[in-house]
């Protein structure tokens, strides 16, 4: 750093090299190289390149203060001022983000990109959510049913809604901590087969059930927590008036929450449409725990965070 307070570059513009002589390149030069070492070698500063192709609140936001608060620093990308946007493939962008941060979360559509950006990349990729998974929200959705019921083995976990990214995710995540899970969708949009198959074999292992049905209240009867999300999730804006009439049964409503443990806790990803898949009463009930589970986002993805970078 020495050197460089010498040329006396401090608030200097960077137009063009025309304004730096050969000393002033070579000292830039040197700088760059033993910066590149002290990254290499394992400062303690983490940079987190967070890639937006799907609009965000929780997601961004939650990143951002997690990886501030962790002493790290949090760079946006929207794909559309990325040259990904304009064709370049992933396999290459990949390999470049790779060479300047210490982690990518991406949030896209396709959970293939996700793989092949994950493939190529030489530093961890976050999943921030595809069309087939949502992994971040549902390590927010344990550690929020750990604290209000202590335990997450033996919990009897109810979903009622569309098989999505989420249905997958929480299929997944609440077989392999032990909980019996409930899935309550109208035929035809159920999970995924290859999702349900091997969430079939977590559930064996353990020892739980995983029950299907087309009956939101054989799903809810006696469970410990009911949970719901959007009938129609990012990219399905124009099935929403149609999803309305087919998932109008599927509504988490006061009347369907009585059938679940009188301390049932409810639950929601956000954002919620009120009066669509879940009820103004219930969302703002005393049993609600939604606005704890948004919270949860932030120390779920500081755990990611801090274990993986």
């Amino acid at each position: 750093m020495s050197e460089l307070h010498k040329t006396n570059l401090k608030g200097r513009d960077f137009l063009t090299l025309k304004d730096f002589d050969t000393d002033e390149i070579m000292q830039l030069v040197d700088l760059a190289i033993e910066l590149k070492a002290l990254q290499k070698a394992g400062i303690p500063y983490k940079t987190l390149a967070m890639i937006f192709q799907k609009a965000s609140t929780r997601t961004r936001v939650s990143f951002e203060v997690g990886m501030y608060q962790l002493g790290g620093h949090a760079l946006f990308l929207n794909t559309n001022d990325m040259q990904i946007g304009r064709g370049e493939p992933i396999k290459d962008t990949a390999r470049v983000l790779a060479r300047y941060v210490d982690g990518i979360m991406i949030r896209t559509y396709k959970h293939s990109d996700v793989e092949e950006l994950a493939e190529y990349a030489q530093v961890p990729v976050i999943n921030g959510l595809t069309d087939d998974y949502h992994p971040t929200q549902v390590l927010a959705d344990l550690i929020t049913i750990k604290e209000h019921k202590g335990h997450l083995e033996g919990i009897k976990f109810a979903y009622v809604g569309d098989g999505n990214n989420m249905t997958h995710s929480l299929m997944i995540g609440c077989a392999k901590v032990g909980m019996e899970v409930r899935v309550a969708t109208p035929e035809g949009y159920e999970p995924q087969a290859e999702v349900v198959a091997y969430v079939q074999e977590i559930a064996k292992e353990k020892g739980v059930k995983l029950i299907l049905t087309h009956d939101p209240k054989e799903a809810v009867a006696g469970a410990d927590i009911v949970c719901t999300d959007t009938w129609a999730s990012m990219g399905q804006e124009a099935e929403k008036e149609i999803r309305k009439k087919i998932f109008a049964d599927y509504q988490v409503n006061a009347e369907l929450v009585k059938l679940a443990d009188q301390d049932a806790l409810v639950m929601h990803c956000l954002p919620a449409y009120r009066g669509m898949e879940i009820t103004e009463d219930v969302i703002e009930g005393p049993q609600s725990v939604v606005f704890d589970e948004a919270e949860n986002r932030l120390h779920a993805h500081k755990a990611i965070l801090a274990a993986m970078l």
